[in-house]
C-alpha cells in the first residue's frame, strides 16, 4: 500500500498514544483501531508496521533525529531504515523538512555504539555482556530487531499437523514444519487468521514454537495430575491437555480472573475435557496448599521481563527497568518455591522464562536448589532428546532467536528425590 501524507499522520498519532510507554504497545494500538472505525484493513497493517518498526529501532532514530516527537521519528525509520530518499519522501513532507531529512541522511548508523545500534538501554546491553561473549551479545541484539514468524500449533486430538499444512497451502497460506516442535507450523505471512475455520474449530492456535517446547519440555502423561501454576490465558494449558490426551486432571492457576476468563472460549472449542481453571488470589491460596505433595508435574512459567520476546513486545525494553527486573525476581523466587511444594516425590517441577537475564533464570534455579535437599536439576537436553528433539543445549533449556529462530526461552527441569 503506498504511504501518503494522511496515513502518515495516521502513524504519528498512533505512535504518539504509545510513546510514553504507560501500557502495552499492542493494547495502545488495537483501541487506537477500535477509536478509528473507518480505518481498512490495509490502512492498520500499514500503521501497525511504522509505529512498530520505530518502537524496535527507537534509540538509533532518537539518536539520529534528536528528538521523540513521532513525526520525526517515523521519516527518520522511512529514511535510514527503509532506505527511501528525499526525493521519494517529497510528497509526505512539510515545509523545512526537506532540508532536515537531507542532513539526516549523513547519519552514519555504523558508527554509533553497539546498543544505539541495536536500539537496547544500556542496562540491557550490559547484562548481556556477562552472560555472553560481545559477538554472541550482538547477534542476538539484531535477531531481536527482526519482527516473529507467525507460528501455529496443531491440537493433535482434531487433526494432525501434514492434514493442517495442505489445508492451509491449498489456501495459498505457505507453511512448513516448525524445525523442532513435532505440533508446529510456520507461516511465511501473517494472514489473518481470527476468523479461519481451523482456529474456531479448535485445530490451531497461534502459539511460538518456543512455547510449544515448553510444554513437551514437561512431558505430560495420560492419568497424571498436573498444574499448569501461572496459566494465563492458557496457551500452554491447552498444549498439555492435548498431550495428556485429555486424560487425567490438569489445573490452571492463575491470579489474574481476566486472563483465566479469555482461557474459556479457547477451551471449549479445544474438545479438552480434563481442564480446570482456578482463580487464586497468590501462590500461597488455600487451593494451591490442598494440593501440595499431589501433583506429577508442575510447569512454572514465571511472570518475568520478557526481553525473549522483544521480537513480538519491543516496548518491552522501553517498559522494563533494573528495579522492575529485581521485583520479578523477588517475585520468581517466590512462586517458584511455593509451586515445589506441590510435587510428589519423584515429581517433575519444570520453571521457566521468556527472559534472556540469568537474574531471572539460572540464579532463581540456583538459589532454590541452594535452599532445599528435596529437587535435583534433571537434562532438559536428554528431556527433550528422550522425545525425538534434538535441541542443541545442555543442562538448561535455552532458545535464543539469532540461533533457534524462535521467542528466547529459558526453562530448568527440576526433579523432587523419591521420598
Amino acid at each position: 500500500m503506498e504511504l501518503d501524507a494522511a496515513r502518515l499522520e495516521m502513524a504519528a498519532n498512533a505512535l504518539r498514544a504509545i510513546l510514553p510507554f504507560t501500557q502495552p504497545a499492542d493494547a495502545v494500538v488495537k483501541r487506537f483501531f477500535r477509536d478509528h472505525p473507518k480505518l481498512g484493513q490495509r490502512d492498520r497493517g500499514l500503521i501497525a508496521e511504522l509505529t512498530f518498526g520505530v518502537i524496535r529501532h527507537l534509540r538509533l532514530l532518537e539518536t539520529a533525529s534528536g528528538t521523540r516527537e513521532p513525526r520525526p521519528l517515523l521519516l527518520a525509520a522511512l529514511s535510514l531504515l527503509e532506505g527511501r530518499s528525499v526525493r521519494q519522501l517529497e510528497p509526505l513532507l512539510k515545509k523545512g523538512e526537506t532540508e532536515w531529512l537531507a542532513e539526516l541522511r549523513r547519519f552514519e548508523i555504523a558508527a554509533q555504539p553497539l546498543p544505539v545500534q541495536l536500539s537496547l538501554p544500556d542496562w540491557i546491553w550490559h547484562r548481556l555482556l556477562t552472560n555472553m561473549p560481545e559477538s554472541e551479545a550482538v547477534g542476538l541484539g539484531r535477531a531481536l530487531l527482526n519482527p516473529a514468524p507467525l507460528d501455529l500449533r496443531v491440537n493433535t486430538l482434531k487433526r494432525n499437523r501434514e492434514a493442517v499444512m495442505e489445508r492451509l497451502r491449498a489456501e495459498d497460506i505457505e507453511a512448513n514444519f516448525t524445525p523442532y516442535s513435532p505440533l508446529g507450523l510456520r507461516l511465511r505471512s501473517k494472514p489473518a487468521l481470527q476468523h479461519h475455520p481451523l482456529l474456531l474449530d479448535g485445530s490451531i492456535e497461534v502459539q511460538d514454537e518456543a512455547s510449544q517446547l515448553l510444554a513437551i519440555l514437561v512431558a505430560p502423561r495420560r492419568r497424571e495430575m498436573v498444574v499448569d501454576f501461572c496459566a494465563g490465558a492458557g496457551g500452554k494449558t491447552l498444549a498439555l491437555g492435548a498431550l495428556m490426551h485429555s486424560e487425567g486432571r490438569l489445573y490452571a492457576f492463575d491470579t489474574s480472573q481476566r486472563r483465566l476468563s479469555n482461557l474459556g472460549p479457547r477451551l471449549k472449542r479445544s474438545g479438552l475435557s480434563n481442564v480446570h481453571p482456578q482463580w487464586i488470589d497468590s501462590e500461597h491460596d488455600r487451593r494451591v496448599q490442598r494440593l501440595q505433595g499431589k501433583i506429577d508435574r508442575v510447569l512454572v512459567d514465571a511472570p518475568c521481563s520478557g526481553l525473549g520476546t522483544l521480537r513480538r513486545n519491543p516496548d518491552l525494553k522501553w517498559r522494563q527497568s533494573q528495579e522492575s527486573v529485581a521485583e520479578l525476581v523477588t517475585k520468581q523466587r517466590s512462586i517458584l518455591a511455593a509451586a515445589a511444594k506441590l510435587v510428589k516425590p519423584g515429581g517433575r517441577l519444570v520453571y521457566a522464562t521468556c527472559s534472556v537475564l540469568r537474574e531471572e533464570n539460572e540464579s532463581v534455579v540456583e538459589a532454590f536448589l541452594e535452599c532445599t535437599s528435596d529437587f535435583e536439576l534433571d537434562d532438559a537436553g536428554a528431556t527433550l532428546a528422550a522425545q525425538g528433539i534434538a535441541l542443541d543445549g545442555g543442562l538448561y533449556f535455552v532458545v535464543l532467536p539469532h540461533r533457534h529462530h524462535m521467542d528466547g526461552f529459558f526453562a530448568a527441569v527440576l526433579r523432587r528425590r523419591p521420598a
